[in-house]
């Protein structure tokens, strides 16, 4: 089994990422990446804190384990698979190493995935960096010590090593700047990567509009004086839907609602604030204008038809009920959502399929 020494200072990259591996597969670890840079940071400062306490804790063959890296500091993975050989990983660009969480929400195994891809992203550059400063510190003493030659009794032999050096310098940074090239391509990938991301964290994968999180923000974002209402709507006897038609037929009836309520009131942002209830932010106008906006989105979505696709059964008229609350974005999101809450249920107590706002 591997033991931690000191002998891993002045470590090159490549060798660096295989005494990472070996460590990783002696100790029956897998290579997720929270391990990998455990290991990485043990194994690069080996007189470091934590290299002793890993050198205390596996001292006489003991392996360390997951429960042992959450206690110096790292994140235990259960369930991962287990090392078998040293990873082979490249100084820039690394491949994107699989998402190592048993979730099986895709939305949670993406963003492990972009997580670990942009770990892997920051070590290679990371690594990239420190071998072309290693480089350059070279290069500086060889040239001090042919310019001290030349200063010398041998100015011919200084002449000599400076030329030789100067094309070995250039070969080494055309080497340098097309790595650094490779690694600002993958950043710029990785870039537009965590964008997306962004994006997928503000919208709901069912029925791609904004979700709760993008309906709070934007509220957040408004001036204090700007004139605001906040409707909030719930499909009514929804339940009935599901337990009719299943879910799948559900889902699409939300979807198809959504999407009929965006339509309805385009420039207003409207979003899936959780269930079958939806929340819309309307900037600006007044009471009246809002009363009238979410009315004929709510008439728009009376008016379908649904129908089961699997088996052409009518679904019928699948209405909606909400309530509306007027004020300025100086007002607390909390307190006009809860009014048109409220609003809500007293629509739902007056018979459904109406709006109601406020006082």
């Amino acid at each position: 089994m591997q033991a931690i020494s000191n002998s891993a200072a002045g470590i090159e990259p490549l060798d660096l990422f295989d005494a990472i591996g070996r460590f990783l597969a002696d100790h029956r670890l897998s290579s997720e990446p929270s391990h990998y840079a455990f290991v990485y940071e043990m194994l690069s400062e080996p007189s470091g804190a934590l290299a002793q306490r890993v050198a205390r804790l596996t001292d006489g063959g003991v392996r360390i384990t997951g429960q042992d890296i959450a206690a110096l500091g790292g994140t235990p993975v259960a369930g991962a698979p287990v090392a078998s050989r040293p990873p082979r990983l490249a100084i820039v660009a690394p491949p994107t190493p699989p998402a190592a969480s048993t979730d099986t929400d895709p939305a949670r195994a993406a963003s492990d995935a972009l997580l670990a891809r942009t770990e892997a992203q920051v070590a290679g550059f990371s690594d990239t960096v420190r071998s072309i400063h290693a480089e350059t510190s070279g290069f500086g003493r060889d040239l001090a010590a042919s310019a001290a030659a030349m200063r010398g009794h041998d100015p011919l032999t200084g002449i000599d090593q400076i030329a030789e050096l100067t094309t070995a310098m250039i070969g080494r940074v055309r080497d340098a700047e097309q790595r650094l090239a490779n690694a600002e391509r993958e950043a710029d990938v990785l870039r537009d990567a965590l964008d997306e991301a962004r994006g997928s964290a503000r919208r709901d994968p069912l029925t791609d509009l904004a979700n709760r999180r993008a309906f709070d923000e934007a509220f957040a974002a408004l001036a204090p004086d700007t004139p605001v209402a906040i409707a909030v709507c719930d499909i009514d006897h929804f339940k009935r839907v599901n337990d009719d038609f299943g879910h799948a037929v559900g889902d699409r009836v939300l979807r198809a609602i959504g999407q009929t309520l965006a339509a309805e009131t385009e420039g207003t942002l409207v979003a899936r604030y959780g269930g079958e209830e939806f929340a819309m932010l309307i900037v600006g106008g007044d009471r009246d204008a809002a009363i009238t906006l979410v009315d004929a989105a709510r008439s728009a979505v009376a008016a379908r038809r649904f129908r089961s696709r699997e088996t052409d059964t009518p679904i019928g008229s699948v209405t909606i009920s909400g309530g509306i609350a007027v004020g300025t974005a100086a007002d607390s999101r909390e307190q006009l959502y809860a009014a048109a809450d409220a609003a809500l249920y007293r629509a739902k107590a007056a018979g459904r399929n109406r709006i109601v706002c406020a006082a």
